[in-house]
């Protein structure tokens, strides 16, 4: 072997490998031959940055949203039928002693097979670009064919019902107590010397309490909402949530006298779709 032949037995063991003699003490090394901190080899200190980098797990990217911009996803179960048993009625005897409840007993009874859902709705009332207020004397058919050019549909009322009311079964989207603060309803001067009604719309986070367990705004109150009634064919349209009117503003409420092309200064309406 060359390395042996030309350094030599001796000159080996100098460099720290042991003689075959055993009773060679072992010879340590040379204090110029010791090894550098690796903190002052500039090779390899430049290259750890590049190193470290090469071994930092890349970040995953951000999974999609399931819902479009300024739409809220609605998912759980749903109650196709519920009772509500109210504690108090806050009007007097007569033909609306009935409509507005002053606290509903706690939990509510589901009375059907629950229903999973999974859905996206409009956060606020449909408002068009550079407006303040939500865009009323709009129809079902207006809500149709409005809600159809932006890739949408017109909600369900089942699935208003959800959005509102929560797997909780809510009477009001805010809870279970009726409060005339909360959302834009219950006045009672709403009508001109005329007898015409007052346009009393609101900007959406007008009321920041009137809000559904699932964070959609101003399902009670502002505008009545048109829906399409489920099953139903052709489609029939269903007005929900009242306006700012003292009225029942219940989440199961609905105003079902009028036809696909009713619309007054109380209508609007709001879109869902289904979820990536």
């Amino acid at each position: 072997m060359r390395l042996w032949t030309t350094l030599g037995i001796g000159a080996v063991s100098a460099l720290g490998v042991l003689s075959c003699d055993r009773s060679q003490p072992v010879v340590q090394p040379p204090p110029d031959l010791e090894q550098e901190p690796v903190s002052q080899m500039p090779v390899l200190q430049a290259a750890a940055p590049a190193a470290i980098a090469a071994m930092t797990p890349l970040t995953a990217p951000e999974p999609e949203a399931p819902c479009p911009a300024n739409m809220v996803l609605v998912e759980g179960e749903y109650c196709p039928k519920v009772r509500h048993s109210c504690k108090d009625y806050m009007d007097p005897k007569g033909t609306y002693e009935y409509f507005r409840c002053t606290e509903y007993r706690q939990p509510a009874k589901c009375l059907a097979e629950t229903v999973t859902k999974r859905f996206c709705i409009d956060r606020d009332e449909y408002t068009p670009e550079g407006e303040a207020l939500p865009e009323n004397f709009r129809s079902w058919t207006h809500a149709r064919d409005t809600c159809d050019s932006l890739g949408k549909r017109v909600c369900l009322e089942s699935e208003w019902n959800f959005a509102c009311e929560g797997e909780e079964m809510r009477p009001y989207p805010y809870g279970w107590k009726r409060d005339a603060t909360a959302c834009n309803a219950d006045h009672t001067d709403i009508t001109t010397a005329g007898g015409t009604l007052k346009d009393m719309r609101a900007p959406a986070d007008a009321y920041p309490r009137c809000v559904s367990p699932f964070g959609v705004r101003n399902l009670t109150g502002n505008l009545e909402e048109f829906t399409t009634i489920d099953r139903t064919t052709p489609e029939r349209p269903a007005m929900k949530g009242a306006y700012w009117q003292p009225g029942r503003n219940h989440c199961r409420a609905a105003q079902t006298a009028h036809d696909r092309y009713y619309n007054g200064t109380e209508t609007g309406f709001r879109c869902c779709s289904d979820p990536e």
